[in-house]
C-alpha cells in the first residue's frame, strides 16, 4: 500500500501562485510514476501534469502548460506541482496518484493509490 497526502491548497486571487506537495509513504516511492489530477464541480476528474519514477520525463494538459510544473524529490517522496499564473478555471480539488514504474499509465483508472485531495479555489 502507498499512502499520499496532498497539502499546500489555498483560497488565491488570479494571477498569484501555489505550491502543491504530496508526501507519500508505505512502499519505495520511486518504484512509482506520480501524477496530479483535478476535479471541478461538475466535472470529470482530468489529468493535470505526470511524472514519470525518475523524473526525467513530465506531461501536462494543453491547458496549463508554461504556467504549472510538476517535480519530484525522490529523497523526501515527495512530489510537488508549482502552479503560477492561476486563471479561475484552475479552481478545483487537486489530487496527487501513484502508479507503478513498470505499467503505463493512460488515465485515471491505471493509477493505484490516491490521495484524498486539495482544494484550490482561484478568485477572479
Amino acid at each position: 500500500q502507498v499512502q499520499l497526502v496532498e497539502s499546500g491548497g489555498g483560497l488565491v486571487q488570479a494571477g498569484d501562485s501555489l505550491r502543491l506537495s504530496c508526501a507519500a509513504s508505505g512502499r519505495t516511492f520511486s518504484n512509482y510514476n506520480m501524477a496530479w489530477f483535478r476535479q471541478a464541480p461538475g466535472k470529470e476528474r482530468e489529468s493535470v501534469a505526470r511524472i514519470i519514477w525518475s523524473g526525467s520525463s513530465t506531461y501536462y494538459t494543453d491547458s496549463v502548460k508554461g504556467r504549472f510544473i510538476i517535480s519530484r524529490d525522490n529523497a523526501k517522496n515527495t512530489v510537488y506541482l508549482q502552479m503560477n499564473s492561476l486563471k479561475p478555471e484552475d479552481t478545483a480539488v487537486y489530487y496527487c496518484a501513484a502508479g507503478s514504474r513498470w505499467g503505463v499509465q493512460r488515465d485515471r483508472s491505471d493509477y493505484n493509490y490516491w490521495g484524498q485531495g486539495t482544494q484550490v479555489t482561484v478568485s477572479s
